[in-house]
């Protein structure tokens, strides 16, 4: 069982990073905000899980114990998976997840890309109890100015303009790992450069 992983980060884009330990490099699946945390050559540390299957081994990566134990309580719902289980933390914090599940509200859940009514209905459901609420402010999620809450802003502008949410990220990514921090310290700087990097041609979302 792989439960974590320090070491340099070779690669930080869309949801995946690869981060190289030993001399050995793991792909690892992130949130979309993890990977725009990390910064090519420093070094990260992250929990994870790994999902053995027949066909394939994937590891999960978290920045905290919370989200760690948030995954691995949703992956042991009815009908949801590990992509669908990081799906749900790329929108929703644990504080937000567990606020749902006690107020006994699916709606948050229904809101994630491949979470139907039926699946965040059992979510609510399934989870009830067990998890603890700590009630925090909407404002400390993330400092104004801080890479996340920048990316997050460039992010929800592009899918504004009709990029697709997985390519509107992976571009973002890019943008942020290619670029001095100077460079992305604005939504403004940070939109421009990351549609120069998609180009006109696909503002559209189309190929």
């Amino acid at each position: 069982m792989i439960s974590s992983l320090r070491g340099t980060v070779l690669s930080a884009a869309g949801g995946t990073a690869v981060i190289e330990v030993g001399g050995v490099g793991f792909s690892v699946q992130l949130t979309p905000d993890h990977v725009l945390s990390l910064r090519i050559g420093d070094e990260a540390f992250v929990l994870t899980s790994l999902i053995v299957r027949e066909d394939a081994l994937q590891l999960f990566g978290f920045a905290d114990l919370d989200q760690l134990q948030v995954f691995e309580l949703l992956t042991g719902v009815s009908g949801v998976g590990p992509k669908s289980a990081i799906g749900v933390l790329s929108v929703l914090s644990p504080d937000q997840i567990a606020a749902a599940v006690t107020d006994d509200d699916d709606a948050p859940f229904r809101k994630v890309s491949g979470i139907g009514p039926k699946t965040a209905k059992l979510i609510v459901v399934q989870l009830s109890g067990k998890l603890a609420v700590t009630r925090r402010a909407p404002a400390t999620k993330a400092a104004a100015g801080s890479p996340s809450s920048i990316g997050d802003s460039v992010l929800v502008a592009l899918v504004g303009l009709g990029w697709p949410e997985k390519v509107a990220a992976e571009a973002v990514a890019e943008v942020v790992s290619d670029t001095d921090e100077k460079s992305r310290d604005s939504v403004q700087t940070l939109l421009r450069l990351t549609l120069a990097r998609l180009g006109p041609a696909k503002q559209t979302g189309r190929p």
